[in-house]
């Protein structure tokens, strides 16, 4: 059922808050989907868990869609690295990077691990209003990362000037960075598809800018003012 935008829970048969509450606790907390439909049974309120799937399938991606334009810029040094996910039996791998200070700069799921997927990730990173050009980009020792720059700079989406530093240990912030996802995905067991995947992990990441405090005027780590920008974001009473 698609989402209109002056209301994102038409049609739908449960409220709204109740609706934002289980996907909001799913994307934010290392809880099985089982999990969530037991902690609203408590509060009286009986939700199948495949119930609440179809919720995050459909609310997810809108949430990242809807928090882009709060989001704060972050600073010019990229550290960039990939971690797998498992579909359907097979590792996928989803490109990140954060800056410096660790805060999330983009995020991109791809079937393969190569020069033309880091080519797409920085792409997607660089078209976001939020973020800045980078000064440096900080990378492991994957061989796919220098070419994809250097073609990247050939094309002039990249300036010339920036620097590509292949240095492992500044890259240890992202690699512990990707612990928050990895929780929840691990509780997922895979996934059955690359759009599922997909789709579960923009809400994901976009949870975790907002707790990281990259979304304005929402403190790090406060989070009630997060729940409260996340019931703003689609037209929810605080």
């Amino acid at each position: 059922m698609p989402i209109t935008p002056t209301d994102p829970f038409k049609w739908r048969h449960f409220p709204g808050e109740v609706i934002l509450l289980c996907v909001r606790w799913y994307l934010r907390y290392p809880l099985a989907y089982a999990h969530v439909s037991e902690l609203l049974l408590e509060r009286g309120v009986a939700v199948h868990p495949t119930c609440i799937w179809r919720w995050v399938q459909t609310y997810a991606p809108e949430l990242n869609k809807r928090c882009r334009p709060y989001l704060k810029p972050t600073n010019k040094s990229y550290r960039t690295d990939e971690t797998y996910i498992r579909v359907k039996g097979e590792d996928k791998y989803l490109y990140r990077a954060v800056d410096s200070t660790g805060q999330t700069i983009d995020f991109l799921l791809t079937a393969k691990r190569d020069a033309a997927a880091a080519k797409r990730f920085f792409r997607k990173a660089l078209s976001s209003p939020g973020n800045p050009g980078p000064g440096v980009i900080n990378v492991d020792k994957n061989p796919a990362f220098p070419p994809a720059v250097e073609a990247l700079k050939a094309e002039g989406t990249l300036p010339l000037r920036v620097r590509l530093r292949q240095c492992k240990y500044l890259n240890n912030i992202v690699e512990q960075d990707h612990r928050t996802v990895k929780k929840r995905t691990w509780l997922a067991k895979g996934y059955g598809s690359l759009a599922t995947a997909w789709r579960t992990l923009q809400g994901i990441e976009a949870v975790n800018m907002i707790r990281k405090g990259r979304a304005r005027w929402v403190a790090r780590e406060d989070c009630l003012a997060q729940a409260v920008f996340i019931g703003e974001l689609f037209g929810l009473a605080t």
